[in-house]
């Protein structure tokens, strides 16, 4: 399988750990020995995400699970692969699940139309020629609110509107928020901005607002650089600029 190389790797705060590819990021985050991954880059990318947990003084082994945000393949591709790599088990929405198992295609997004060049430039930072599909069998489904063991309770909160089955995933004891592509910081100034691509824009913005009125300090998103102080504070300031329907 071609490789989907990562291009960085940073700590956030102490138990948690950005991952760069060319398209998209993932983290890691540590309770002790136990890790978990959030997100899993495009295929190809499962050998460098247990590069990484080894660079970060840890076994592929040691990862638990894999919380994927959306079926989106720059978020997915990688989680078969690092799946068998470490034997940690693959979660999701119930709604993006399917996709994800490669049972049905996803719908893809409503594209604005100064959306479609960055996707078009966005395809050409995927692995050329891009891999076939490597997809886990078994995916455990979530729900909107449901509470996984890591992170002293990590709140999957439900955010559709980027795809049906669009989660982040709230840290509320760490003041932590990973939102997938729900919110997305600007590579040009690094303002936080709604996420792109998204299959309902009305359903992603009350999403956003959503997730703005979580008590966060640090945010996390899957494209652009995290917000390390104040997050709350800077969502709720960037949802004004989006009203709701």
């Amino acid at each position: 399988m071609t490789t989907y190389d990562l291009i960085d790797a940073f700590d956030v705060t102490p138990r948690l750990r950005l991952l760069r590819f060319p398209v998209g990021q993932a983290y890691l985050w540590r309770d002790g020995s136990a890790l978990t991954l959030i997100d899993a880059g495009a295929a190809g990318a499962g050998v460098p995400i247990a590069d990484a947990v080894r660079g970060w003084g840890h076994a592929p082994e040691d990862v638990r699970r894999v919380v994927l945000t959306h079926f989106h393949e720059d978020h997915v591709g990688g989680a078969a692969e690092f799946a068998r790599l470490s034997g940690a088990e693959v979660y999701a929405h119930r709604l993006d699940a399917p996709y994800i198992r490669g049972e049905k295609p996803g719908p893809p997004p409503v594209y604005e139309d100064w959306e479609r060049p960055l996707h078009a430039q966005a395809l050409t930072q995927l692995p050329e020629p891009l891999p076939e599909p490597d997809l886990p069998s078994t995916v455990v489904e979530l729900e909107d609110g449901d509470t996984l063991d890591f992170g002293d309770g990590a709140r999957i909160v439900g955010a559709p509107g980027h795809t049906d089955g669009s989660i982040a995933v709230h840290l509320p004891h760490h003041g932590v928020l990973l939102t997938g592509d729900a919110v997305a910081a600007s590579p040009v100034d690094g303002q936080v901005v709604l996420g792109v691509f998204n299959l309902d824009r009305e359903r992603a913005v009350a999403s956003f607002h959503r997730l703005a009125e979580l008590e966060s300090d640090v945010a996390c998103f899957g494209h652009g650089d995290p917000v390390v102080a104040g997050a709350a504070e800077a969502l709720r300031t960037a949802a004004s600029g989006y009203p709701l329907a």
